[in-house]
């Protein structure tokens, strides 16, 4: 397993302009929502650290939602080691959970580390799901990930490189609810029988995933801002 320390390493490439897409600002607060202590959150350097092992892991979001119109980034360096049956992502979603959520997803299935799935929803309705293979192993490093929402299309990106774009179509559901940010590790093991990520054996735990430089847009919601005014 790699280390915490290790994520703090700075390269070159990590100084890319697509780190900080137009009209983003770092993250600066998160909320946890559940298991606190298997997420360690260093605002000082901007890194997040969520932790699988016999706790289960973690989820964190944003504090506020976000209107269509802008983008959302982050390095992620994957966990080490043999993750099959686990999920890692980093996906926009109106509120987790609910039945008629909009959401639009980054996920990473643990049994291959050289693929990454898109996917949308709109009022709790999915079935869009694409899987992209990547053209490096997304536990070697840290790699950045950037989805772009607007009221006319979505797209995705990895390392600058647009992997996938989906337009609006007229007649056609489109996810336009706010939404906030998040991020969580779990045991999907019983997903589709384990055909989707695996079955976790758990041989290498624990595992760590690793986020940093994380953007939102600048602007927030009206509801949220007041929300957190109050």
């Amino acid at each position: 397993m790699a280390s915490d320390s290790e994520s703090s390493d700075v390269t070159p490439d990590d100084q890319h302009e697509h780190l900080r897409p137009e009209g983003t600002e770092p993250l600066a607060r998160i909320a946890v929502d559940y298991t606190p202590d298997a997420c360690r959150h260093a605002p000082e350097s901007g890194e997040i650290h969520v932790t699988y092992d016999h706790r289960g892991g973690a989820r964190w979001r944003s504090r506020s939602r976000f209107l269509p119109g802008g983008a959302v980034a982050a390095a992620v360096r994957a966990p080490a080691g043999d993750t099959a049956g686990l999920n890692y992502n980093l996906y926009l979603s109106s509120l987790e959970g609910s039945g008629d959520m909009d959401e639009i997803d980054f996920e990473f299935l643990g049994n291959e580390k050289r693929a990454v799935q898109t996917n949308f929803f709109v009022a709790g309705r999915g079935g869009r799901e694409a899987v992209h293979e990547l053209p490096f192993d997304s536990s070697d490093g840290f790699h950045h990930y950037a989805v772009a929402w607007g009221a006319e299309a979505i797209e995705w990106r990895v390392d600058g490189e647009m992997i996938r774009r989906e337009e609006r179509r007229d007649g056609e559901p489109w996810p336009e609810k706010p939404m906030f940010l998040y991020a969580s590790f779990w045991d999907a093991s019983g997903v589709d029988e384990g055909r989707w990520t695996g079955t976790y054996h758990g041989r290498d735990a624990p595992y760590v995933c690793s986020y940093r430089d994380v953007r939102v847009p600048v602007a927030l919601s009206a509801k949220e801002e007041e929300e957190e005014e109050e």
